[in-house]
């Protein structure tokens, strides 16, 4: 049986922001939640389908790829968008703490849920976050630097990210006894989860920091330069690495990833490297040629239109278009001209047109004769 698409799992638009989308996702889990539902097969389904959903679309990278290929991007892992569930009991510590939690190390249990290997589980990665940007084709074609401002978790100027205050104790857990994960007893299963009281840490803070509340890290705004590379197309996405938020008491940076947009051009449309654009020209340039100035990216280029040029016809100019983002290769600019007939014409202008139209013969009007021979054909 097919996947629900992820988006209707969480009951989030494709657009949803990761503020909504974890919203939706705490709610919904708080719902179907195991503890909840004892004994109800549909409801633990649901929470294991919400647990693998919520995994994809709250990671930067699984969601882009989710957003372009859908459940297909994760098929060579054995279909799934990871190894095991996204760790659901992050949202429900507080629901344990007088549940009869004791320490891990405590007997053989059935890891249902995705555990760390350790005694102790590693340090909290802050979260990698997207800002998307706009630029225009010119900044593309040439490449620019942008700086860009976002409010986001940082270290904490206070405790230093230490999440301790000043002369403050840090002592062993007394919950866990320092292993950072405890065995809890539900029915005839007992589950691996992180320790309530010290969060994984396997250590706790007599006198929290107050500055950020014990977790090291604290909002603020940040302005960063970003360089947009040459070349750039719609929808590339720039990565910077430890520009995300910063992780609980001291854990690490996660990663910003720049979403990068190209405004419409007033001129110029874009297919990869190339360029095209339309171009009118006059009758009497269409019927005698002559040379013309074509816009480009780089200043007017002169293009030879030779005698003759009928409206539509397409001229390349090698080399003219979008650089290469992987090396000094060039696409090429595609004009098409479009003749410009005369309008509002004086007495001698109209004498003169008149006249030229009875100098033409059929032999001047290739087009019109081959179309007049297909509709005789036709009729007959």
């Amino acid at each position: 049986m097919s996947k629900r698409d992820c988006y209707e799992v969480l009951g989030v638009s494709r657009a949803a922001q990761p503020e909504e989308i974890k919203k939706a996702y705490r709610k919904l889990a708080v719902k179907f939640h195991p503890d909840k539902n004892p004994g109800d097969a549909e409801a633990e389904t649901n929470f294991k389908e919400l647990a693998e959903a919520y995994d994809i679309i709250s990671n930067v990278e699984k969601r882009a790829a989710y957003d372009r290929y859908g459940h297909a991007a994760f098929q060579g892992s054995g279909g799934s968008a990871s190894a095991g569930f996204h760790d659901p009991f992050d949202l429900f510590r507080e629901m344990f703490a007088g549940a009869g939690v004791r320490g891990a190390g405590g007997g053989v249990f059935e890891q249902f849920f995705q555990t760390g290997q350790g005694s102790k589980t590693r340090e909290e990665r802050g979260s990698d976050l997207r800002y998307d940007i706009s630029i225009t084709l010119e900044e593309a074609f040439s490449g620019c630097d942008k700086e860009i401002e976002l409010r986001k978790l940082d270290v904490c100027e206070t405790c230093s990210g230490s999440g301790a205050a000043k002369g403050s104790r840090v002592q062993t857990c007394s919950l866990c006894r320092g292993k950072g994960q405890v065995v809890v007893s539900r029915a005839i299963f007992q589950v691996v989860q992180t320790c309530p009281q010290c969060h994984g840490e396997g250590q706790t803070i007599d006198q929290p920091c107050k500055a950020c509340r014990g977790q090291g890290c604290a909002e603020k705004t940040s302005r960063l330069n970003i360089k947009i590379p040459a070349g750039i197309d719609e929808g590339s996405h720039l990565r910077s690495v430890g520009a995300g938020e910063a992780g609980p008491r001291g854990g690490s940076k996660g990663d910003l990833y720049v979403v990068v947009h190209v405004k419409d051009h007033s001129i110029f449309t874009r297919e990869e490297m190339d360029l095209h654009c339309r171009m009118p020209i006059p009758f009497v340039v269409a019927a005698l040629g002559g040379e013309i100035k074509v816009p480009s990216l780089e200043g007017s280029m002169n293009l030879k239109i030779p005698a003759g040029t009928q409206g539509g016809s397409a001229f390349r100019l090698r080399g003219a278009g979008m650089p290469s983002l992987r090396g000094s290769s060039r696409g090429d600019l595609h004009v098409r001209v479009e003749v410009e007939v005369p309008t509002d014409l004086n007495p001698e202008q109209r004498h003169t047109l008149e006249h030229f139209s009875q100098l033409c013969g059929a032999e001047n009007t290739p087009l019109h004769r081959g179309f007049m021979e297909r509709l005789k054909d036709f009729l007959n």
